[in-house]
């Protein structure tokens, strides 16, 4: 991407842009790794919340539904106030908007108020998206175009190391080897407290070091200028559909684990323990983005989310049809077929927009909001015909993803 360090520079300013593509690379792969941990924290969260509230499955699933909101109302001011102030300033604000977030876990556990951690989870969601918003096209801006699918997948395989490792930090800190439902509320406190102080040492860090901004100089000015809408190309608005089935599905999944996972009939073992199996359920997609980053330099993109989805759908019908540790073992597999979807469906959606690309990113990031609606729909049909059936729900959405990978990934505009 030539942008800012093209034209008359000389051969040191290039290698100096390089360096400090590497260096803001390497970085952004801390935000990746916070929020994929701050976001699978909520995997335990639930079930906890669900005991010590006594909440139903469709109760308990507000808490996604509050989180997974947030990228739904704050995606597009995000996308405008990174256009606005850079790249920069946007990864600061998301950052400091988010440890706001977690300082208010500790009234909402004094208080023993439900209301408001899921305020406090609103808020901590928006300092997310505005990263998120940021980061992403930002990660497919520094270097070429062509490996942009397979750049954003290596940097979302830190945003699973960091998912996998929140269960088990947060099994420890909040079950602390107890059921869920005798376990004080005020354990959530030192978890998110300790997040707090780590994102504002983050922001402090973003604050300080120089990262090439790609975004705001001649290029923001042509987005200014242009009429162009990405709402005109058909695989960016599929994509979008593609995004929200694929975070519904995979946050869904997550939510249920501990409950499903302890049922007697399934894992028969105390939520605390069950926590330590939901980070199998991420690192399966810590090891596929590792994998899947490697395999596309050989394999189209689209193939191999077509195969995973596929995969994904059996493995599900399994769960749904066996009981004991092969229904367990079922769901806890599709984390690994889920992990090259969401960078790998992201890149197909913005490839060839152009002008649009910024816009498209807002559109894609807003498509984060099936994070909030599948799993609270999932949460009424388990409640209605039990959890192991409800998966069915989830595995709709990945027959839509297939024929994404299938066909609905080529580039196209709408007709006029």
């Amino acid at each position: 991407m030539a942008g800012n360090f093209s034209g008359g520079a000389a051969t040191n300013q290039s290698n100096g842009a390089h360096i400090n593509n590497q260096f803001a690379l390497i970085s952004l792969t801390s935000l990746f790794f916070i929020w994929g941990l701050i976001t699978s924290l909520n995997d335990i969260l639930i079930p906890h919340l669900k005991g010590v509230f006594e909440l139903s499955y469709t109760q308990a699933m507000l808490v996604q539904f509050c989180f997974f909101s947030a990228y739904f109302l704050i995606s597009i001011p995000a996308g405008k106030l990174i256009q606005k102030s850079g790249y920069q300033k946007g990864i600061v604000i998301g950052l400091v908007t988010a440890a706001l977030g977690c300082l208010i876990f500790i009234p909402s556990a004094k208080l023993t108020a439900y209301w408001m951690f899921l305020g406090a989870l609103f808020i901590l969601a928006s300092g997310i998206t505005i990263l998120q918003v940021a980061a992403n096209p930002l990660v497919t801006l520094m270097g070429k175009p062509e490996t942009a699918s397979a750049r954003l997948n290596m940097t979302q395989a830190f945003n699973s190391l960091g998912a996998t490792a929140g269960p088990i930090v947060g099994g420890m800190l909040i079950f602390g080897g107890s059921h869920g439902a005798e376990a004080s509320v005020d354990k959530v406190i030192l978890p998110y407290f300790t997040l707090a102080l780590i994102l504002v040492v983050l922001g402090l860090y973003f604050k300080r070091i120089h990262i090439p901004d790609t975004h705001t100089t001649e290029a923001s000015e042509d987005v200014v200028e242009t009429t162009e809408s990405a709402w005109k190309y058909k695989h960016l608005v599929l994509g979008a559909i593609g995004i929200f089935t694929y975070v519904g599905a995979e946050v869904s999944i997550g939510s249920f684990l501990v409950n499903y996972i302890s049922d007697e009939n399934i894992g028969a073992m105390t939520q605390g323990e069950a926590a330590n199996y939901v980070a199998y359920f991420w690192g399966g997609a810590l090891i596929g983005r590792f994998i899947g980053a490697l395999i596309m330099n050989y394999i189209k993109a689209n193939k191999i989310l077509a195969f995973n989805s596929v995969m994904a759908i059996l493995l599900l019908i399994t769960t749904i049809t066996t009981s004991g540790k092969i229904a367990m073992w079922s769901v806890i597999l599709v984390g690994l077929f889920n992990s090259i979807m969401f960078p790998t469906i992201f890149s197909l959606a913005i490839k060839n927009l152009g002008k649009a690309t910024s816009q498209g990113s807002g559109i894609l990031c807003l498509a984060i909001v099936g994070g909030a609606i599948i799993p609270l729909l999932q949460g009424v049909l388990a409640d209605s015909i039990g959890v192991q059936l409800s998966f069915i729900l989830p595995l709709v959405c990945y027959v839509y993803i297939s024929f994404y990978g299938v066909a609905g990934f080529k580039p196209q505009k709408m007709a006029q």
